[in-house]
């Protein structure tokens, strides 16, 4: 296992890389030292043809499952020890799932990939890797070091503007007694303002958000680029994190398609495309 440290701007915001056997992933260093086992995934050191040796984690209608579950064997391997990973069928919209144990987390019987419909899911049970894709949208992972809950949250601009990271949070306090200053968050990498174009039809959602005007930089009539990063940011805060217990990835999907998936750099060119996965989780010897 090797980890990467000569990235400065990953590490000035809280990141390091970590690889094994070509497969990298992107660490949140405070969340791992509060407890919690966490990673972004890119989409090196796989097997999938998205062109070639693509590490695609998900999408069983777009790649063969033989493909996507030796690469999430791989990536597991990233990880001490064994994990169950929990996921869910993400609807954009602002459903949260609790998993109370190993066997919640698992899909019924003979259902390639997940069963449950959600876009959040939040656990305090050990050797369960909560898991959310993206190729695009915002990875958001959260943990609490008093009570140990964590979560995992798929945000693009629909569960964004429905505040799925806040309900998210309120089922942590609700299930698990949880306090948002207590907290801490990774949000990881996504299409980014540098790059994400929207229309009116997303602009027009965001108006009455507060401090809309800083979401948005202008480009063209009835457009604009879009900061997700800042939108969900300012969410967690609204929410009562502290700002230091925020760490923001500063990369952008859209723009390093080197390591990363981007559904709106790659859909319309190859038919198809690769999903990337978050997860968090905390080990058994934690109490």
């Amino acid at each position: 296992m090797e980890m990467i440290t000569d990235d400065p701007a990953t590490e000035s915001a809280g990141f390091y890389w970590r690889e094994h056997d070509g497969v990298r992933a992107l660490i949140c260093a405070p969340l791992e030292a509060d407890g919690f086992t966490n990673a972004f995934s890119t989409r090196l050191g796989g097997v999938s043809p998205f062109p070639q040796d693509a590490l695609n984690l998900a999408g069983f209608n777009e790649d063969e499952a033989d493909n996507i579950y030796e690469n999430r064997r791989r990536f597991l391997k990233l990880f001490e020890g064994d994990w169950t990973l929990a996921g869910c069928w993400q609807i954009h919209r602002a459903d949260v799932r609790v998993v109370h144990d190993p066997q919640e987390a698992k899909p019924q019987p003979g259902v390639l990939g997940d069963d449950q419909y959600c876009d959040a899911l939040v656990s305090s049970t050990p050797k369960i890797l909560l898991a959310v894709k993206t190729a695009d949208c915002v990875p958001i992972l959260i943990g609490d070091p008093l009570t140990r809950a964590f979560a995992a949250v798929h945000a693009g601009w629909r569960g964004t503007s429905a505040s799925i990271v806040r309900r998210a949070i309120e089922q942590m306090e609700s299930e698990y007694g949880a306090h948002a200053a207590n907290m801490r968050a990774a949000i990881g990498p996504a299409a980014n303002v540098c790059c994400y174009e929207v229309g009116s039809e997303v602009i027009d959602v965001f108006k009455e958000f507060p401090q809309a005007e800083q979401l948005f930089k202008p480009t063209r009539d009835g457009h604009a680029r879009i900061d997700l990063h800042l939108a969900n940011r300012n969410q967690l805060l609204d929410a009562g994190f502290s700002a230091d217990r925020i760490h923001v990835a500063p990369l952008c999907t859209m723009d390093r398609t080197d390591l990363f998936f981007s559904y709106r750099r790659e859909k319309q060119l190859h038919g198809r495309v690769g999903r990337l996965m978050s997860v968090i989780g905390r080990r058994a010897s934690q109490s």
